[in-house]
């Protein structure tokens, strides 16, 4: 499944149709939730169900304008909510368990969802008709992705999405993505951090480019216009809600930038190597530290590692999430333990071996991901190529 995304261009009264269509597809999430929570529900054919029954409700007139398979969309969301929570109960997940909460209807967010009705594209699929009850009529299409490419019926669903700089529709493609690519024969491992982004095992860095911190300035400029133009207990001026736009809309920039660099990253890594290791760190504990929550929040580690699982099934390429235990404390030489504080960047070995933290820990997670899968012999090959050493292949 691909997702192809392009911007929906109309009219200030199609996009306030959008926006009552997305704020019915919230009304019947928070009633499915209810329903469930009034213990009526206790699988999603009786959610389906309920949506039938809300859109023949007199008493809620709108509900029966938004198609029937969006209906049923948003309650799958709601069920998908309920699984979530309850998997996590069984397995016994630390911290909050993720009850399912009700939805507010915010300016800048929100979407809703069609199936194979409610929608049509013209011929040449520039442009997108939506044909349910709010009639909200024509929108061009503005992306970089043709259509013209795929089938009618490969398109399962489309998603139409409201952000801060407008609405976007997502075309949810049944399409398994594939590329060909010759084998390099390398192999490298990488220790994500917050000096650089990341260090591979051959000692090449990546600077973290730190988007949040240099549009700190910025946002709190416009933080504070927002902050000066609210009124407690008042109706809103215009002037707020344009201020808050413009926040939002600088968020949404920073939040681009972040995800942009990710992709471009994790797409390097992958098309030049043949097998990819890093750590499989647990970043929702990590930034539990205060000192340090922004800093990891804005390298996007997270970011970073689905998009290189993504590219890796893409290009046929292994990647391998090793524990992070001990990869910045053990000698990648001799394999001692060196205990050092956060604040020392560099090992200093016993051995006589000294190398920088990073890239030591780099080192590390090669290693391990190589015994993993059973090539411990390639990996000591590149070791004395590396560094000039000769030892055995095999201990």
């Amino acid at each position: 499944m691909i997702v192809y995304e392009g911007k929906l261009k109309g009219k200030d009264y199609q996009y306030r149709r959008l926006d009552e269509a997305i704020r019915t597809g919230l009304f019947i999430r928070n009633a499915c939730l209810r329903y469930w929570e009034d213990g009526h529900a206790k699988n999603r054919n009786d959610l389906y169900k309920h949506c039938t029954i809300l859109g023949k409700n007199k008493e809620f007139p709108w509900a029966g304008k938004l198609n029937s398979q969006a209906r049923q969309a948003m309650s799958e969301r709601t069920w998908a909510a309920i699984s979530r929570f309850f998997d996590n109960c069984k397995n016994q997940i630390k911290g909050k368990k993720g009850y399912p909460r009700y939805k507010k209807n915010r300016p800048n967010h929100g979407s809703v969802e069609y199936k194979t009705s409610g929608w049509k594209l013209s011929e040449n699929r520039d442009s997108i008709t939506f044909t349910d009850g709010f009639k909200a009529g024509t929108f061009k299409l503005y992306g970089t992705r043709d259509l013209n490419y795929y089938q009618l019926s490969q398109i399962k669903r489309v998603r139409v999405v409201r952000r801060a700089d407008g609405y976007y529709v997502q075309f949810c493609i049944d399409h398994d993505r594939t590329e060909d690519r010759g084998p390099t024969g390398n192999t490298v491992g990488l220790d994500v951090g917050l000096n650089h982004f990341y260090t591979d095992s051959n000692g090449q860095t990546v600077d973290n480019p730190r988007f949040l911190r240099k549009s700190e300035k910025q946002l709190k400029r416009l933080q504070k216009r927002v902050s000066k133009k609210f009124k407690k207990g008042q109706p809103q001026s215009n002037n707020y809600k344009k201020a808050k736009q413009k926040l939002a809309k600088k968020h949404l920039k920073v939040s681009r930038q972040r995800k942009d660099f990710a992709i471009k990253a994790a797409l390097c890594v992958v098309q030049s190597n043949d097998l990819v290791a890093y750590e499989d760190l647990q970043v929702r504990n990590m930034v539990k530290n205060h000192h340090l929550a922004k800093s990891i929040s804005d390298a996007a580690w997270s970011e970073f590692r689905r998009w290189l699982e993504y590219f890796g099934k893409v290009f046929g390429v292994a990647t391998i999430a090793v524990k992070p235990h001990y990869t910045s404390q053990n000698c990648s030489n001799c394999g001692c333990v060196v205990k050092k504080a956060l604040s020392t960047r560099t090992h200093k070995c016993k051995c006589g071996f000294v190398l920088d933290r990073d890239w030591n820990a780099a080192i590390n997670i090669l290693k391990e991901a190589l015994r993993t899968v059973g090539h411990t012999g390639t990996f000591l090959r590149i070791l004395d190529k590396r560094f000039g050493t000769t030892r055995p292949l095999l201990y």
